[in-house]
């Protein structure tokens, strides 16, 4: 299959961006296959998303790739492009918890992420048999308060040394560090058991229940050096009523959290995700 090439970009709302986009494409032979676009009113931004063919021949993509940032500046617009055709490599977090561990692994092996799981990272060695039973190395990067800086370190020398393109936090309950984030340089998708922003940090569903809600949720988010305040990804909900205990709500917020996590992840590794400020625009 000839490399697809994916664009996402956005800046300042103006006439003909649509038209010149499609037009910059054309000259050089691109095949438009999908195209949306999305302006926000109160800030006038342009948001758009487009993926094409470039002409078929040998390394066409990638100096196609490196020509549409130079354009994209010309317009005044911030892109970010992607060969579609270059899965992406992950490594996935984990502490004990092991539903989005399982359901994320499984789905991969199902075929339903242009990405591969290359390894599995923990801080409690409660999944290195289910990991390697999938064939999946898992590396043991024990965390205390005394060795954390030690441990991030170790960390990110294993992503870089997997050459991950992409962290997916699957319930690892160890808050990363604003250091190991600026250091890791790509990015980190975590999933939160509450309907954010209500119930961040610890224990969400037993806050949930002390509150008396009437909803629960799970959230998927890019992790920021601000606890659970990253750009948000994708969200969903529950009912429960006074009938349902903690237990409940947890067993209920975990079939949420595998869904939520799953989609997120999807969407990121399809080039659907456009990141601006401390929002989200995805192309669905």
């Amino acid at each position: 299959m000839p490399a697809t090439l994916i664009a996402l970009l956005h800046g300042p709302d103006q006439p003909g961006l649509v038209a010149r986009v499609a037009g910059w494409i054309f000259a050089r032979g691109g095949n438009i296959l999908h195209a949306d676009q999305h302006r926000d009113m109160q800030a006038g931004i342009f948001f758009q998303r487009v993926e094409w063919v470039p002409t078929g021949a040998v390394g066409v993509a990638e100096r196609e790739a490196a020509d549409f940032l130079v354009f994209s500046d010309s317009l005044g617009m911030q892109a970010r492009i992607l060969v579609a055709n270059r899965r992406a490599r992950i490594a996935v977090f984990v502490s004990k918890a092991n539903h989005c561990f399982h359901d994320l692994i499984l789905r991969w092996k199902a075929g339903d992420f242009s990405g591969d799981i290359v390894a599995i990272v923990g801080n409690h060695t409660a999944l290195a048999e289910a990991a390697r039973a999938y064939g999946l190395p898992f590396h043991h990067i024990p965390v205390t308060a005394e060795t954390k800086a030690e441990a991030e370190a170790r960390q990110l020398a294993l992503v870089h040394e997997l050459g991950a393109d992409l962290i997916v936090l699957a319930r690892y309950m160890q808050v990363l560090s604003a250091d190991f984030l600026a250091k890791v340089d790509r990015p980190v998708i975590n999933i939160h058991h509450s309907f954010l922003p209500a119930f961040a940090g610890g224990k969400p569903y037993h806050q949930a229940h002390a509150r008396g809600v009437k909803l629960i949720g799970a959230t998927a988010h890019y992790a920021t050096r601000d606890l659970d305040e990253g750009p948000i990804i994708n969200q969903d909900v529950a009912r429960v009523t006074h009938r349902h205990d903690v237990d409940d709500l947890i067993r209920k917020g975990r079939d949420l959290e595998k869904t939520v996590l799953a989609q997120a992840v999807r969407w990121h590794l399809d080039g659907r995700v456009l990141v601006y400020g401390n929002k989200t625009v995805v192309f669905d």
